[in-house]
């Protein structure tokens, strides 16, 4: 038996009040787009109560970009068992006017109407393939019904539930099919079926015989488009075969199917699964059929998918309107590489329409190299020149077109001391100058800046004059061992400059002296000011000490697991490391 598909969540009867509003009052209210169907299905005047003829359908899409009506007056004849089809009334023979009025008012048709309404949740975009599939499951659903429908009559099944089989007996019919995300279908499914994990689809009865209603609420059919994607993928047809298939399996488990109770049961709905697919002409096996071939196949159980991935953000919202992302120990892994995967999130994000910026102490010069790497520096890509970011620790600001928008420079007393203590205790320091980095002595730790970092190459400046005269620097750093940098440097320079510039730290090995009162936080609030964006429309990941003012300003501030514990205390989630691609993993679950 299949223990773990799409099911029928239990307790019917108990949900029933509940189901619809839960899955569909308030998305239709709130603007989702609605597909809704009107179909009448025709009976003739014969002993068979089952609706079998003519098909009038009006239908209206209403919501999203879409909205208008479609109208259509002409008759559909579906052919029957027992070979009647289309209007045949006695009122069409050659009979006195009187005997015609008695027959057609004895005989008068009776008609079956279908309401069907195809609804998108809030939260999904505006994809155009879902609006297509949406706009196809218009005349999909109400045929399926119909097909589905002429079997019960004739069936011979032994577990299904016979609580709905003469459908002739209501006035209408209606049910709702709700297309989702993994997130809303497993909220549903941990509710109803004490299941925290995502699902294809769920089907959610509203009948209650006892009732004796001249309604049919057939109930709800719920359709994760993102699991459905990725078993399509798997199972080598369209999207819209898949979800035409999970809206089979949902429609039977309303008419009284029910796999999970017995293998007969499993074997009867797989069989009515077959013979509705293929009198409907749909492509695919039954998804019970489909499922024992993946398992046969030996691909991983979908349900185990238990949250958004690459090829997935598609069919959520952003939440945020910016990431801001920080390079050292973020984007960047321990080999100061952008990983593919890395890579794959960052480009997804944009593609779904989330603004990536990047806040790093690195050179606006390096942070394009790195990204050139990966194909994602230019124009068109994360960073370029004509681009906004926040470089060497929100020192220097680039806005819209990336003009300069803000520049912050270290005070020049303070930039002669560090060098002259680089000297005198052969510590090698790095001044960032703009694009420029300068030093004082060849150092492989200062060479280190641009064969690992991808800083600009460093122009050794033999006087400290020299270096000073004519020239804005912005920050200094003094490179050294971890021990060196705890225990020595960092003591000494928070006692020696007092208020008149700050100490930071990016990494444990590396020591910075910036100006005081900035930070990469303040560089990003310019930046916004400058966008006109809230700092409610940001989420922010990073992992040092010099991020912790802009993850506690972001809405949403991740601080990977590698990073500082000052990093980690202020932020609101922490992320997997840097080698395990964290900054990927926040935006699959964070960002959408």
């Amino acid at each position: 038996m299949l223990s773990r598909l799409s099911r029928t969540p239990p307790n019917p009867l108990a949900m029933a009040a509940r189901a619809l509003p839960r899955a569909f009052h308030s998305t239709v209210a709130s603007g989702a787009m609605t597909v809704s169907t009107n179909s009448r299905f025709i009976l003739p005047p014969s002993p068979s109560p089952s609706p079998t003829v003519s098909h009038i359908s009006s239908s209206l899409i209403i919501g999203r970009k879409l909205h208008y009506g479609l109208n259509c007056k002409e008759d559909r004849k579906w052919s029957v068992a027992g070979g009647w089809c289309g209007k045949a009334f006695a009122s069409q023979r050659e009979y006195r006017k009187s005997r015609k009025l008695q027959l057609k008012k004895r005989h008068k048709a009776k008609e079956l109407e279908l309401s069907v309404k195809i609804c998108i949740e809030e939260q999904m975009p505006d994809d155009p393939e879902i609006v297509d599939i949406a706009e196809m499951l218009r005349l999909n659903v109400p045929m399926a019904m119909k097909f589905a429908f002429d079997t019960l009559k004739d069936s011979d099944y032994h577990t299904r539930d016979r609580a709905i089989n003469d459908v002739g007996c209501f006035e209408s019919i209606e049910l709702s099919v709700l297309l989702c995300n993994d997130e809303f279908i497993r909220e549903l499914n941990k509710d109803w079926r004490d299941e925290d994990s995502p699902t294809d689809v769920l089907s959610m009865s509203q009948h209650i015989p006892e009732l004796e209603l001249p309604i049919l609420m057939l109930g709800d059919i719920v359709i994760s488009v993102e699991t459905a994607s990725r078993q399509a993928e798997e199972r080598g047809h369209s999207l819209l075969d898949e979800i035409r298939i999970l809206l089979v399996h949902g429609l039977l488990h309303l008419l009284g199917f029910d796999h999970e109770i017995s293998d007969e049961a499993e074997a009867e709905m797989e069989k009515e699964e077959e013979l509705l697919l293929k009198s409907l002409g749909w492509k695919g096996k039954g998804l019970i059929q489909s499922t024992y071939d993946t398992e046969a196949a030996g691909s991983p159980p979908l349900e185990n998918i238990d949250r958004k991935k690459e090829g997935s953000l598609r069919f959520y919202k952003p939440k945020f309107s910016y990431i801001f992302c920080d390079m050292d120990g973020t984007l960047l892994n321990s080999k100061s590489q952008i990983s593919s995967t890395t890579a794959d999130a960052l480009r997804e994000a944009t593609s779904r329409g989330v603004k990536v910026v990047i806040a790093t102490g690195k050179t606006r010069p390096a942070v394009i190299t790195l990204f050139k790497s990966v194909g994602l520096a230019g124009k068109d890509g994360i960073v370029s020149e004509v681009s906004p970011g926040v470089f060497v620790q929100g020192l220097l600001v680039y806005g819209t077109q990336g003009r300069e928008i803000s520049r912050r420079n270290l005070d020049p007393v303070v930039c002669r001391e560090a060098c002259l203590y680089s000297l005198e205790h052969k510590v090698p320091l790095a001044a960032f100058s703009e694009n420029r980095i300068l030093t004082l002595f060849h150092h492989p730790l200062v060479d280190s800046l641009h064969t690992i970092y991808n800083e600009p190459k460093a122009e050794i400046i033999p006087s400290v004059e020299q270096l000073l005269t004519g020239t804005d620097i912005q920050k200094v750093i003094f490179l050294d061992t971890v021990e060196g940098v705890s225990t020595t440097l960092r003591p000494h320079w928070v006692e020696a400059i007092g208020d008149n510039a700050s100490v930071v730290q990016a990494q444990s090995d590396i020591l910075e002296i910036v100006p005081p009162g900035t930070s990469k936080g303040s560089g990003v609030k310019i930046l916004l000011d400058h966008l006109g964006v809230s700092p409610k429309e940001i989420m922010a990941i990073g992992d040092g000490e010099n991020d912790v003012e802009m993850l506690e300003l972001a809405s949403l501030g991740v601080a990977l697991s590698n990073g500082s514990e000052k990093a980690k205390a202020v932020a609101n989630v922490i992320g997997a490391s840097n080698d395990d691609n964290g900054a990927a993993d926040a935006i699959y679950r964070y960002a959408f």
